[in-house]
């Protein structure tokens, strides 16, 4: 255990120094979100919510879980730059375990995402959102980041199984509906019957109505099963994704080439 920490470690500070190479790409990826906001809240604020500081307590636990959905392609233009160029190859002759590539990729994506968070929860306060108690603001963090770890096994398997970085578009083409078809920006109420059940049975929906509720924001009354126990699910979603895709990443790694 302790060598497999150790390895990992060293593969994460690999990451961290193409990071501090590159500044610039990291803080405008972990500000991005930030920006996203100020777009929503100007554009729909008013529409929605009467005005840009009420529709900031409910869009900004929204945006938060999207900042999450968001780190999945950065975690898969990274794994598949590094198949890409031989960098994995070099990595399987070494004599270093499968799950310590893993876990470098994990601990630099997760400590990615803190910083991404930091930034755009300073950026908000500023803004005026004010969330509940700190206690539920650190739960709320928790689940976020647990949300992270259960989408960073589904871009690490991506990653590895894509024909090239090129290929990785499609991703960040989909990540964009799918953030929209949650309840992230908007109460499914407002939406077709139909599209409004879609919305509320999205992993991303779970996560964002469980941060609302512990940041004390105004909560959406949701018309299905998913929204009574968004709680529960916000920690059973990223586990399910867990389950399925890290499996698969170490099977797919380990047969690499063969």
């Amino acid at each position: 255990m302790t060598s497999l920490v150790h390895e990992s470690t060293l593969l994460a500070g690999r990451t961290a120094r193409h990071w501090r190479a590159q500044p610039g790409a990291f803080l405008l990826t972990a500000a991005f979100p930030l920006l996203v906001l100020l777009l929503m809240t100007g554009l729909l604020g008013g529409a929605i919510a009467g005005g840009t500081r009420s529709y900031l307590q409910l869009a900004v636990p929204g945006i938060l879980a999207v900042t999450m959905l968001f780190g999945l392609e950065t975690t898969m233009i990274a794994v598949a730059g590094d198949a890409a160029t031989s960098v994995t190859d070099r990595l399987r002759s070494l004599p270093i375990r499968a799950l310590s590539v893993l876990g470098g990729r994990g601990l630099a994506d997760v400590a990615a995402s803190v910083i991404g968070l930091a930034l755009v929860v300073l950026g908000r306060l500023a803004l005026g959102w004010r969330p509940g108690s700190f206690a539920g603001m650190a739960v709320a963090a928790v689940l976020l980041l647990w949300l992270r770890i259960g989408l960073l096994w589904v871009g690490i398997y991506g990653g590895l199984t894509a024909r090239g970085p090129e290929s990785v578009a499609a991703v960040q083409i989909l990540v964009w509906p799918i953030s929209m078809l949650s309840t992230a920006y908007v109460d499914p109420t407002t939406m077709p019957t139909w599209l409004g059940l879609v919305a509320e049975l999205n992993p991303l929906s779970a996560t964002v109505t469980a941060v609302r509720e512990l940041c004390g924001a105004s909560t959406i009354v949701g018309s299905t099963w998913a929204t009574e126990h968004a709680m529960v699910l916000a920690v059973v979603w990223p586990a399910l994704l867990t389950a399925a895709f890290l499996p698969l990443y170490v099977r797919t790694y380990r047969r690499l080439g063969d």
